[in-house]
C-alpha cells in the first residue's frame, strides 16, 4: 500500500487526508501544534484509521527508510522552504500542496483560478455567484468556501452531482506547491508587495503568481494595476479590464470596461455598474474581472446581471456590521497589508474612526499613512504594531491616535469618539496579519462583529 504524509491539521489537511485514504493510501497527518481543537480533529481522524502525530515537526531524515512516505501533501500555511519539505524533495519524495492534490482528482472539470495580492476573495465569490445564477454547479473553493480537497472528496462521494466548474481562489502559497494546476481561465487581480518574508523578493513573488496564468488556457488581467500593465507584453493573448473606459490610457485595449455607467464586454452592454452594492472603485474592478470570466465561459448576460444585483459582498472585506446611534461599523479584517487597508480607507466616506494594527508586515506604507492623515478623524492602534505604527504617524506629523491593546478596548472607545467627534463611520481595517492575537483574520473579524453587536444589544 502506498503511504502519504499530510502536514497541517487544519481544514485543508483534514480534507487531504480523508481524500487520500478514500483513494487507498495509508495516511499519516502531523501538526506541530498540540491545542485542544487539534486533539479533537486528530481523534476523529484516528477513529477512521488515519495516524495523527501532534507536536511533530516533520522531517523525513528522522524516519527509518522503511516508514518514509511515498507522497507528502502540505497545507497552504506551511512554508515551501520548510526544512522538512526541502529534505523530502532532496530525497526524491514527491511533495505537493493540498490544492495540487485536489486538481489531480478534479482536472476533468474546468477550473477558474483567481490569484492576486488583493481582490481575490471578492472576485472569486462574485464569479461563483454568477455561475450559480446561470444554473451551474460551480462552488468556490481554496481560500474561500470549501478547501479544494473537500470539494474533491464530496464529488467522489456523490458522483451523481458532477461539477460544472471549480471556482478557486489560489494564493501564492498554493501556486508554489501546485506544479501542474492548469485552469481553463486564470485571473490576476492586483500585484503589490506582500508575503515577502516568505517569498524573499518581489520578482520571486511575481514569478510564482505568473505560473498560474502561464498554465491557464485563457487569462484575465486587471488593466488598472500599474505593475501588471508594465508586464503586458508577456501576455499577448490576455483579456484586460479597465474602469477607465475603452481607452484606458495604459496602452491597452481592454475587452471588458466601464463606459457611461455600464459594464461592456467587447462593446456589448452587460450590467449597469450601480447594480453592484459594494463601495469603492476597486470593487468595480473586481466586478469587471468576474464579468470577463463569465463571458469567456459563455454565461448568459441575464444571469450575470441577476447575480451582480443580488451580490452583497464577502465577510471581513468592507462588511457592514451594524448601525448604532447613527454610526456605521465596518469590518475590513481581511485587509492584512498596507495596500488592502489603503483600498478600504479610500472606499469608505470620510471622515472615519480607524482601528488598525495586529502583527505587522513588510511593505510600503507611505500612501496608507497619507490617506490616514486626510481621511481619519482618529486612529486607534492595537496589537504588536501599535507602537511602531505610532512612531510612523509621528514621523509624518499625524498625532490623532491612541494606543490600545485589543479590539475589546478599541471598539467601545471608537464608538465614544465617533459620538464626540460627530463621525458616522468606524472602520476596522488593520493593515496587519492577525497572528499576534488570533488564529486568522476571520476569527479577528468575527470578534469585531461580536463587539459591535454588543453595543446595540
Amino acid at each position: 500500500m502506498q503511504t502519504a504524509w499530510v502536514i497541517g491539521l487544519g481544514k485543508s489537511g483534514v480534507a487531504a487526508a480523508r481524500l487520500l485514504q478514500q483513494q487507498g493510501w495509508q495516511v499519516t497527518v502531523s501538526d506541530r501544534g498540540v491545542g485542544d481543537g487539534l486533539c479533537v480533529q486528530g481523534q476523529a481522524l484516528e477513529q477512521v484509521g488515519i495516524t495523527v502525530r501532534l507536536g511533530d515537526r516533520f522531517n523525513p531524515a528522522d524516519l527509518a527508510p522503511t516508514v518514509r512516505p511515498d507522497l507528502v501533501v502540505v497545507s497552504p500555511g506551511v512554508p515551501w522552504d520548510n526544512p522538512g519539505l526541502v529534505a523530502a524533495r532532496s530525497m526524491g519524495i514527491e511533495t505537493i500542496g493540498e490544492m495540487e492534490l485536489a486538481w489531480r482528482h478534479l482536472q476533468t472539470c474546468p477550473w477558474v483560478g483567481i490569484t492576486g495580492t488583493n481582490g481575490k476573495t471578492t472576485t472569486t465569490a462574485l464569479t461563483a455567484a454568477i455561475f450559480q445564477a446561470a444554473g451551474l454547479n460551480a462552488p468556490a473553493c481554496g481560500n474561500i468556501g470549501f478547501a479544494a480537497c473537500e470539494l474533491a472528496l464530496a464529488t467522489s462521494e456523490s458522483p451523481e452531482s458532477p461539477l460544472d466548474w471549480v471556482i478557486a481562489e489560489v494564493s501564492s502559497y498554493q501556486i508554489e506547491a501546485s506544479g501542474s494546476l492548469a485552469p481553463r481561465i486564470g485571473v490576476w487581480t492586483t500585484f503589490t508587495p506582500d508575503h515577502l518574508s516568505r517569498h524573499g523578493t518581489l520578482e520571486n513573488y511575481y514569478r510564482i503568481k505568473a505560473q498560474l496564468l502561464q498554465h491557464s488556457h485563457h487569462q484575465v488581467f486587471n488593466g488598472d494595476d500599474p505593475y501588471l500593465v508594465q508586464q503586458a507584453s508577456q501576455w499577448p493573448n490576455a483579456w484586460w479590464t479597465s474602469t477607465q473606459g475603452p481607452n484606458s490610457g495604459q496602452g491597452l485595449t481592454p475587452q471588458i470596461y466601464i463606459e457611461q455607467g455600464w459594464v461592456l464586454a467587447q462593446g456589448t452592454p452587460i450590467v449597469p455598474v450601480t447594480a453592484l452594492r459594494m463601495p469603492g472603485a476597486h470593487n468595480q474592478q473586481n466586478l469587471l474581472m468576474a464579468v470577463a470570466v463569465a463571458v469567456l465561459a459563455g454565461v448568459d448576460k441575464a444571469a450575470i446581471a441577476e447575480a451582480v444585483a443580488q451580490f452583497s459582498g464577502v465577510p471581513h472585506r468592507l462588511e457592514w456590521i451594524c448601525t448604532w446611534q447613527g454610526i456605521d461599523f465596518i469590518n475590513d479584517s481581511k485587509a492584512t497589508n498596507y495596500d488592502a487597508a489603503l483600498v478600504g480607507l479610500r472606499a469608505v466616506p470620510a471622515p472615519v474612526i480607524l482601528i488598525a494594527g495586529g502583527e505587522p508586515k513588510q511593505g510600503e506604507d507611505a500612501e496608507w499613512l497619507a490617506a490616514m492623515r486626510s481621511r481619519a478623524a482618529k486612529v486607534l492602534l492595537i496589537g504588536e504594531a501599535a507602537v511602531p505604527f505610532a512612531q510612523r504617524l509621528d514621523q509624518v506629523g499625524y498625532g490623532e491616535y491612541e494606543i490600545l491593546e485589543t479590539l475589546t478596548q478599541a471598539v467601545p472607545r471608537a464608538a465614544a469618539l465617533a459620538q464626540q467627534l460627530q463621525v458616522s463611520k468606524v472602520l476596522f481595517s488593520p493593515a496587519c496579519a492577525s497572528f499576534d492575537q488570533y488564529q486568522n483574520f476571520e476569527e479577528r473579524g468575527d470578534h469585531f462583529r461580536q463587539l459591535c453587536e454588543a453595543l446595540s444589544a
